[in-house]
């Protein structure tokens, strides 16, 4: 969909902006091109629209199309945390949307990246290794520069038992979603491990 975007002599910066929201890889690229070229720097744009008109289009799609995924047998566990960290991401942003008072787009990118620390060993990485998904998602969300939305929550997984802003905000919306057979940084089961493994 986004090169046949691309091919129009005028490009809809808001159609494109949610083809790419809709995809976690997708996002997770610009916003980490957007994170190599201005660091955490106060004036960085951090909303995907604003990534594409600042960083430019072509350059925005050359790292969409960056290949990640390096184990294609893996294909439907990807497929379903995609669509899990979509799902949530939306339940989100209507979380935030309800309460007033916090930006429904931030609580969208906190969402969507809210299992960021699964990725390694959901891709095969090589430091997937001993390492818990709430500290590597921290680890992670700070290595790239992603908004500071995302890195305050990744820092809040590491604080067990509080219930902060954005943690806040995706507890709820992972109690409203889609039901995900994956493991989850939300599951009942995995979160005392995680929360030893922080205190630890």
């Amino acid at each position: 969909m986004l090169d046949l975007l691309v091919q129009e002599p005028c490009v809809d910066l808001r159609q494109m902006s949610q083809l790419v929201l809709a995809d976690m890889g997708a996002t997770l690229q610009i916003l980490r091109l957007a994170g190599r070229e201005y660091g955490m720097a106060e004036d960085r744009p951090t909303r995907i629209a604003d990534c594409i008109s600042d960083l430019g289009l072509r350059a925005c799609l050359k790292a969409v199309s960056a290949q990640t995924i390096a184990r294609h047998g893996r294909k439907n566990e990807i497929v379903a945390f995609w669509e899990h960290s979509r799902d949530v991401a939306d339940q989100s942003r209507l979380v935030a949307q309800s309460m007033g008072e916090i930006d429904p787009e931030e609580a969208y990118l906190a969402g969507l990246f809210h299992g960021l620390g699964s990725l390694p060993a959901l891709l095969g990485w090589r430091e997937s290794a001993a390492v818990d998904p709430a500290l590597a998602g921290l680890r992670l969300a700070k290595r790239w520069s992603l908004p500071t939305c995302v890195t305050e929550f990744c820092g809040e997984m590491q604080l067990p038992g509080f219930e902060t802003r954005w943690s806040g905000i995706v507890r709820k919306a992972h109690l409203r979603g889609d039901r995900y057979s994956g493991p989850c940084l939300f599951d009942e089961e995995l979160r005392p491990r995680l929360y030893r493994a922080a205190e630890g």
